[in-house]
């Protein structure tokens, strides 16, 4: 069985947790919709890049 030989103290328990916490996703604003996405997706509204790729509903 593993036993520890030292125990680790506050500080270096801290740094080895320090990438549990993980900042928001990038996110990236449509320049023809003004919408928020997330970045390399398509927006809801069905543009990418400034282009229309996918059919929605409001289109029909």
């Amino acid at each position: 069985m593993a036993v520890q030989q030292n125990k680790k103290s506050p500080s270096k328990r801290g740094m080895h947790r320090a990438h549990d916490f993980l900042s928001a996703p990038a996110t990236a604003v449509e320049p023809t919709t003004g919408e928020v996405h997330l970045r390399h997706h398509v927006s809801p509204t069905g543009f990418y890049r400034g282009k229309k790729i996918v059919k929605t509903k409001a289109d029909e």
